[in-house]
């Protein structure tokens, strides 16, 4: 499931949108205060952010600017500001594209699976060059600093997900809904489990940290 976090004060619209994109399997999450949606991704990961540039008490324009300095997540502003220089101060400050409203609920679903295809294979070919871990997806491997690590479907499932999410902290219920191999009535506790296997296995337990009441950070 792609979980979207959308910034948008028109909550008419966000309705709108969220209802018509739920039925692609996307999850999203409507924020209309920007100081509480840069709070939310601090403690919640997604896979990308719909922004709406109009927005009280800061600027989309600014929120936009915050949230890559924070993090490498695709952005789509979605705004009817149609001045050109909104478009090419947003896209300058990191945005991933910019689609002026009024538009068909349809074409944002298209960008957005134009952006999350750029940054999967961008994701991949970073993996590939990361110095210490190596993930193989079509063989289902993962090694570390060149020894392959025997890990169950879930744990490289888990690990998998960490080193395409680059750093960022991942919750529980990422890996439930994002990692097959994992029962989605699975409990908090058997995630944990399954992150102690994975820290022996690399040998190295200070590579998986914990963040309390959240999830998990891969730190390499």
């Amino acid at each position: 499931m792609i979980k979207i976090l959308m910034i948008e004060d028109d909550l008419e619209l966000a309705e709108i949108l969220t209802e018509y994109l739920e039925q692609f399997d996307f999850e999203v999450i409507t924020e209309d205060d920007p100081f509480k949606a840069l709070s939310i991704l601090k403690l919640e990961s997604f896979d990308l952010v719909i922004l709406d540039l109009t927005l009280p008490g800061m600027d989309g324009l600014e929120v936009c600017e915050a949230i890559r300095q924070r993090q490498n997540i695709p952005i789509i502003i979605s705004s009817a500001r149609s001045d050109v220089t909104d478009k090419v101060h947003a896209l300058e400050l990191g945005a991933d594209d910019y689609l002026p409203k009024p538009y068909d609920p349809r074409e944002l679903e298209a960008r957005i699976h134009s952006v999350l295809r750029r940054y999967e294979a961008l994701s991949h070919t970073e993996a590939e060059e990361h110095t210490d871990f190596k993930l193989n997806e079509s063989a289902m491997q993962i090694s570390y600093k060149g020894r392959a690590l025997d890990l169950t479907n879930a744990e490289y499932g888990i690990l998998a997900y960490m080193i395409k999410k680059h750093g960022m902290v991942v919750s529980r219920e990422d890996l439930i809904h994002n990692v097959s191999a994992i029962n989605e009535d699975s409990s908090n506790k058997s995630i944990d489990v399954m992150v102690g296997r994975i820290r022996n296995k690399l040998g190295d337990k200070s590579l998986i940290e914990s963040i309390r009441g959240i999830g998990y950070k891969l730190l390499k």
